[in-house]
């Protein structure tokens, strides 16, 4: 099976227009055309599923379309959306900003899919996402260092209640020490880093910041993991391709 992760950035894109007339003024822009290149990159990997952080449901910036319905559409995958913010925050109030949340696009067969919401934060979506053989949860998490850590508290009780393998991918943003910072939470959780090589994917053209990760319980053995080196986005992409023991799964 193929998963890919990817901090899209709401396909608002990269380089120096990004920052005219003003600083980060590509939040703001349609995003139209990269959004077409990000979904042809995609589609050139046939993940079997894909997890995208940092999606636009539907405001002006993406012509009132949901872009990873777009996306899902031109693989034939189905897709689950959900806005990030809690159920009661002030920012699913706010044009543009009410828009954003995280998805998954898949051709598998799901068996549930559920939306859960950290106790604190204001980036609080997780979704968990069951298939046949495996859950994978996706998650985008506080830059906060406490919040964060405050968070991985919540997704280790998630993951321990799970009972096929497991997968939790996403923008961890670790920014203090990468995938040291995980360390407590990885051993509570039972979980490994699928990328031994522990490669940096932030800022995508010159990557020093590793950021995101796609973490397994043991029972998954991965057989190919890659970060492509496109720049669609501020984040680079990860690609991994993985088994499941069927006696765990089952």
């Amino acid at each position: 099976m193929r998963f890919l992760l990817y901090n899209v950035r709401y396909c608002a894109g990269i380089g120096k227009g990004f920052h005219f007339p003003l600083p980060y003024g590509g939040y703001l822009k349609h995003s139209t055309g990269n959004l077409q290149d990000i979904a042809a990159f995609i589609k050139s990997y046939k993940p079997d599923v894909v997890g995208l952080v940092e999606v636009d449901s539907g405001s002006y910036r993406s012509r009132k379309q949901n872009q990873a319905e777009i996306i899902a559409k031109s693989m034939g995958h189905y897709h689950t959306y959900h806005s990030k913010y809690g159920i009661r925050s002030v920012f699913r109030k706010i044009p543009l900003v009410k828009m954003q949340g995280n998805a998954f696009l898949t051709s598998g067969k799901i068996k549930k899919e559920q939306f859960h919401y950290f106790k604190k934060g204001i980036k609080r979506l997780v979704i968990e996402l069951e298939l046949e053989d495996v859950t994978i949860f996706l998650v985008h998490l506080s830059i906060r260092f406490r919040r964060r850590h405050e968070q991985l508290g919540d997704l280790v009780n998630l993951v321990r209640k799970t009972k096929k393998p497991v997968i939790v991918a996403g923008d961890f943003n670790p920014l203090r020490s990468g995938r040291h910072e995980l360390t407590l939470f990885m051993n509570n959780a039972g979980l490994v880093s699928a990328d031994k090589k522990n490669r940096p994917t932030h800022p995508s053209w010159n990557p020093k910041r590793h950021l995101d990760f796609v973490l397994h319980s043991p029972e998954i053995k991965i057989t190919h993991f890659v970060t492509p080196h496109v720049q669609y986005s501020d984040h680079l992409p990860l690609v991994c391709d993985f088994d499941v023991c069927k006696s765990a799964a089952g």
